[in-house]
């Protein structure tokens, strides 16, 4: 199942800049094995904002919140969730 995701990220101004450091060190290892993984299949940062656009192909919704919810980041993060289904316009044949 494919979801288009946008996540905005709202790091308290009060958190210390180690701590911060830590968590976005802690995400990016993450998403970059659920990327080698195939579940999370693009990741596009959205330009001025602390937020970005991905398409994640996990099997169930209850998989998607699971994963993100293991986020580091996710106790900060405002995120809305879309599921996609295949247009029968499309001409990928291979993006299901």
């Amino acid at each position: 199942m494919l979801f288009h995701v946008r996540m905005h990220v709202n790091l308290p101004p009060a958190m210390h800049a180690g701590q911060a450091a830590i968590l976005k060190q802690e995400e990016k290892e993450l998403a970059q094995r659920l990327q080698r993984e195939g579940k999370w299949r693009h990741l596009w940062r959205i330009a001025g904002q602390y937020a970005n656009v991905s398409v994640f192909d996990v099997g169930s919704v209850d998989e998607l919140h699971a994963l993100l919810t293991s986020l580091p980041l996710f106790p900060y993060m405002q995120i809305e969730v879309m599921p996609l289904c295949r247009h029968p316009s499309s001409i990928r044949d291979n993006d299901f």
